[in-house]
């Protein structure tokens, strides 16, 4: 009997501090006994304290880190994260159409834990739900990025 190695793509930002973003992804994915890849759309400068500055990747490269990975490893899941612009998120959508992958975990992460704005332009909320959240199988906003998608505040778990 064959064994398959379950693989997974994270799609996130890069934490220097490693708690957060793809490093974490990575570590969850390796205790899991998950193969993980990873492709960064962005890099933060940050620590437990807080993100001290944020630098986007183009999205040529983020599409040429998601051909890359994709036309050589099948992705049984996807898990998505902080993807720093609108025009990263449609290059992710064209990859998603190409390949289809099985799973899409979106995280919409737009806020760090510290406060710190973690998107570059104010429509990533809109491209996020119009483009992203019909792909996704299971979307797990925290409660500020809840609000923020959403546009109700929410305070508790009735909210």
């Amino acid at each position: 009997m064959e064994y398959h190695y379950p693989t997974c793509l994270t799609i996130a930002g890069s934490d220097s501090s490693g708690g957060a973003g793809i490093q974490a992804d990575l570590k969850t994915m390796s205790a899991l006994g998950i193969y993980g890849m990873s492709v960064i759309p962005a890099i933060t400068a940050q620590n437990t304290c807080g993100v001290t500055d944020i630098q986007a990747i183009s999205p040529h490269i983020v599409k040429a880190q998601l051909e890359a990975v994709f036309s050589d490893i099948a992705c049984d899941a996807v898990k998505i994260g902080m993807l720093f612009s609108s025009e990263n998120i449609e290059v992710i959508l064209d990859i998603l159409d190409k390949y289809s992958p099985r799973f899409i975990v979106l995280d919409p992460v737009l806020v760090s834990t510290s406060g710190h704005k973690l998107y570059a332009d104010e429509n990533i909320g809109v491209a996020m739900k119009e483009l992203l959240f019909p792909k996704a199988t299971i979307i797990t906003p925290n409660t500020e990025e809840a609000s923020l998608l959403s546009g109700i505040p929410i305070s508790n778990e009735h909210d």
